[in-house]
């Protein structure tokens, strides 16, 4: 028997078998995949911004939110460890693993277009990577999903 973690995407009856998959499945899984690459890039800006400030080519004042790059720092690796736990659930074609990646995905974009200044080029990246994955698990997150 089929099962889907999804529940609306079943026809009517609990029983009844999930709907086939799409050939999205392969760019969901590569969202998937950004979004792993997403967390290991966070946990490594905020790394570098706990423990070697003087990298980034601003102050923590000329940033948009003036804050200490220690607060910074955090703020990346508590996104960047929810990233991991994200991308698991959307290996595994989880709703809530679809819901926390968008999500993440989302305050990704924000935190990097706020931290533009210290890295223009870097924000740029992860900010487009960010709404790849955004597109793509809102779109057709449910192409992936778990078969018992």
């Amino acid at each position: 028997m089929s099962n889907s973690s999804y529940a609306s995407e079943r026809p009517s009856g609990s029983d009844a078998p999930a709907a086939p998959s799409t050939g999205w499945a392969g760019m969901v899984v590569f969202a998937g995949i950004l979004l792993l690459t997403l967390g290991v890039f966070q946990l490594t800006e905020g790394l570098v911004a706990l423990y070697e400030e003087h990298f980034y080519l601003v102050t923590s004042d000329g940033l948009l939110l003036q804050m200490d790059y220690t607060v910074w720092g955090w703020v990346h690796v508590g996104l960047g460890l929810l990233s991991l736990v994200a991308a698991g659930g959307v290996f595994l074609g989880r709703i809530w693993g679809r819901a926390i990646g968008i999500l993440i995905a989302f305050l990704g974009a924000l935190l990097h277009f706020t931290f533009i200044a210290a890295q223009p080029v870097w924000a740029a990246i992860l900010i487009g990577m960010d709404v790849l994955i955004i597109y793509t698990l809102a779109a057709h997150g449910g192409a992936v999903r778990q078969h018992d």
